[in-house]
């Protein structure tokens, strides 16, 4: 920015400017001294906090434009989406569930068990490498468009809370305003709202944890029988209502590791919401000078309006430049874009860009490095694809029952319990055998009458084998056993059988 001395240099502005006491000319040049010391220490703190370090609140304009209807439209996807995904039922199976106490997690209808958590740990690896690929490429679009928190704040809490308590101006009014009784409503019926809300997301969120199922037990059954149930809904509801009505933004900033490390993939080339800084500086308000065609120092597109700072979520000024505030909503750019329509300038001073193309018009976004992440992500997805095509169907563990030796039965026998547990991981039920390989002499009793093992189930038996005391030789001796269903072999395992010294 310009200083007042730079701008009076000349005698043709000295014309076309009004004359100005010492006292005028000191304060605007100390103003436009804080201006540009305020944007060289910008970095240094947050746009949510004073400098004294207490909470500067934020109330972001709504505004209207072709990237805030696409986010609009995505946004309600994303949310009926994350609603309703618990409660949709794919081959008896939640669309999604993520039951991190039992080690059992089910994506689009594919149950992943115990066995497969190298598969969960893959599958995860590659989804956040995913996510690093489209951030050096597009930036933190992740953030502005398909993060929940961004969902629920901008699309749910923000637009109730607008409802309730006005727009912008309304609410910065409203809450400066003496306590009364109609304030006092209004801030508890918007704080009722909230919390039930948050309630509801409480409850949609434990569904992906525990299962609907579940989740309706500990609604509809005595509290007495789901103390540790209830607690946990109240304590995540509480959590919720918190983030929402009070902690909001400052999530992304403090909380949220994503914008930490992921800011650090942003590049020259990056492509993201990028102020065009050759077209817009040096920046000037309008006057009546603009009407009379008297202003002679160069000036840019930027009418210093300020209006891409009052719609920012995070309160940021994105002339400033690329900032680890900012999470690419694009409110900017239609608030920018409607101004320029305004005053008949070209859209686009603030766009999708990188700061390659805005310094020397060209960028290439395929660098070396988004190769090198690509070529990584497609290894990755190629294993884990590998790995989930090449995954047992059906697994079968067979074990001596605990807690049990042997059992002395009629005509001089010993008898050993065994369980079996055999996981399913198909969508067609399957039926279960157990055969004994060797030694031929064993007898096996199945204790289970059902042996019918269900569609992405874990199913649990019993059965008994019995051997002629005359053939043990030995405490322990090995058993080969053949486990099959639908006549297919799963396993063969081996087990021993335990019997009295001789």
């Amino acid at each position: 920015m310009h200083s007042l001395q730079d701008c009076t240099a000349s005698p043709e502005s000295k014309e076309a400017m009004p004359q100005l006491s010492r006292y005028e000319l000191l304060e605007q040049e100390r103003i436009t001294q804080q201006i540009a010391e305020e944007q060289q220490t910008f970095r240094n703190e947050l746009a949510s906090l004073n400098v004294d370090g207490t909470r500067k609140w934020i109330y972001p304009q709504e505004t209207q434009g072709r990237y805030t209807a696409a986010r609009n439209i995505v946004a309600y996807i994303l949310l009926g989406f994350l609603c309703a995904a618990p409660f949709i039922r794919v081959y008896d199976n939640p669309l999604i569930m993520l039951n991190i106490l039992e080690r059992k997690f089910i994506v689009f209808g594919v149950v992943f068990w115990p066995q497969d958590f190298y598969l969960v740990v893959l599958g995860l690896l590659t989804f956040i490498l995913g996510i690093a690929v489209f951030t050096s490429i597009l930036g933190r679009i992740w953030c502005g468009w398909t993060c929940p928190q961004t969902i629920f704040l901008e699309f749910v809490f923000r637009r109730i809370e607008r409802w309730i308590e006005g727009n912008a101006r309304q609410r910065i009014a409203f809450d400066k305003a003496p306590m009364n009784l109609r304030k006092l409503a209004r801030k508890a019926l918007k704080h009722s709202v909230f919390f039930v809300l948050s309630w509801i997301l409480c409850n949609v969120f434990l569904a992906y944890i525990i299962g609907v199922e579940e989740l309706f037990r500990i609604i509809t059954e005595p509290p007495s029988q789901h103390i540790g149930g209830l607690t946990a809904m109240v304590v995540c509801s509480g959590l919720f209502y918190g983030v929402f009505a009070r902690f909001r933004e400052q999530a992304c900033f403090i909380a949220c590791p994503y914008g930490r490390f992921m800011s650090a993939l942003v590049y020259p080339e990056t492509l993201a919401v990028t102020y065009d800084f050759k077209r817009g500086e040096p920046r000037r308000r309008p006057s009546r000078a603009d009407k009379q065609e008297t202003i002679t120092e160069p000036r840019g597109d930027c009418i210093d309006c300020g209006q891409c700072v009052s719609v920012c979520p995070t309160g940021i000024d994105i002339r400033n430049g690329i900032q680890l505030e900012c999470v690419n909503c694009t409110a900017c750019i239609d608030a920018c874009d409607s101004v320029m329509r305004k005053i008949r300038k070209p859209i686009g001073l603030i766009r999708y860009a990188s700061l390659q193309a805005i310094q020397q018009g060209r960028s290439s976004y395929l660098t070396p490095r988004v190769k090198g992440y690509v070529a990584i992500l497609l290894v990755m997805i190629t294993v884990f694809t590998a790995l989930f095509l090449r995954r047992p169907q059906t697994e079968a563990v067979v074990l001596r029952q605990p807690g049990t030796l042997f059992q002395r039965v009629a005509d001089d026998k010993i008898a050993n319990f065994y369980t079996v547990q055999v996981i399913n991981k198909t969508f067609q039920p399957k039926t279960l055998e157990v055969r004994i390989v060797e030694p031929q002499q064993a007898t096996l009793i199945a204790l289970t009458d059902n042996r019918t093992v269900p569609a992405q189930h874990v199913w649990h038996g019993r059965f008994l084998i019995v051997l002629p005391a005359t053939v043990l030789y030995n405490p322990s001796t090995t058993i080969t056993l053949a486990v099959l269903t639908d006549a297919t072999l799963v396993k063969e395992v081996k087990t021993t059988f335990v019997a009295p010294v001789q």
